[in-house]
């Protein structure tokens, strides 16, 4: 048996409370599930957040290690620079025997004036098996308490869409702002994509608006399971985050969710349910000349 899950965090600006936190949640989750492969995904900026986005920048430089110092920190890995918290989810994955697609934490650019905010996929022996590093950057105004957002000041945008290949499915990554931009969706599922993870830390108002509408869009278009863990709640800086975080199958249907507060929702994979409606309704056919 195969289960999906999604964390809901009200993640502080304080890496060890955030960790402790997680962990308790992933306690919860494979506490009375043997014989059961988990894949679980955290929130965007699940380790650190409701701080100013310049501290983002200072956690990656304090985290960069050399990659020859991470045997020191007991990993037989070698991982990119952010290593101190590459290091500390791996064990968690490790700790709890299960794929952790941990939303996403702040990794030195090489310019070292920037970060790029990735998504880390760790496999149930701790190793890194895949990054993708947010494409699409929020820089926008919204009608609320924060009114405007520059994500890209400090943050260096991604080049290359990310498809994790496991035993039981083909992870296709994306982050928050991404669920905007059908083609990067598209081109996931046209890569081999069963399911899509979308760590988020949307607005309360755009989230309110169009966060479910985009889930299930974007789950029906490419008929793959949409995995959407959410940030939620009033942070340390002010800002407010919608939640909601839920499990959508391949017809668009929402399997599970949370509204409010810290938590976990899981539901069971359903590969045939994939085949079948693909089979049922072909939609990657090429466009007619």
């Amino acid at each position: 048996m195969v289960k999906l899950s999604a964390i809901q965090l009200s993640s502080a600006a304080n890496v060890e409370t955030n960790l402790a936190k997680i962990a308790e949640l992933l306690a919860e989750i494979t506490a009375t599930q043997e014989d059961t492969q988990h894949l679980i995904v955290l929130p965007e900026c699940c380790l650190y957040f409701g701080s100013k986005d310049s501290e983002q920048l200072d956690l990656a430089r304090e985290s960069a290690i050399d990659s020859s110092k991470d045997a020191a920190l007991g990993s037989s890995q070698v991982y990119p620079q952010g290593s101190n918290l590459c290091v500390a989810l791996g064990e968690l994955a490790r700790k709890f025997k299960v794929y952790l697609v941990a939303g996403t934490i702040p990794i030195l650019a090489a310019s070292s004036t920037k970060f790029t905010n990735s998504s880390c996929v760790f496999n149930p022996e701790g190793e890194l098996i895949g990054q993708y590093d947010k494409i699409h950057l929020f820089d926008v105004n919204v009608s609320d308490s924060t009114k405007s957002y520059c994500e890209s000041r400090y943050t260096q945008a991604g080049k290359e869409i990310s498809v994790v290949n496991t035993e039981f499915a083909n992870i296709g990554l994306s982050v928050c702002f991404d669920l905007r931009f059908p083609n990067l969706f598209q081109q996931l599922s046209i890569a081999g994509a069963d399911i899509i993870t979308v760590p988020s830390a949307f607005t309360r108002v755009t989230g309110k608006a169009h966060w479910q509408t985009l889930l299930q869009a974007r789950a029906i278009e490419n008929q793959v399971y949409i995995i959407a863990a959410g940030q939620e709640g009033v942070h340390e800086n002010g800002r407010e985050t919608w939640g909601h975080s839920m499990i959508i199958n391949p017809w668009g249907e929402i399997e599970n969710s949370i509204e409010i507060g810290e938590g976990y929702i899981s539901v069971d994979y359903q590969k045939q349910e994939i085949t079948r409606i693909r089979q049922n309704m072909p939609l990657n056919s090429p466009l007619s000349s």
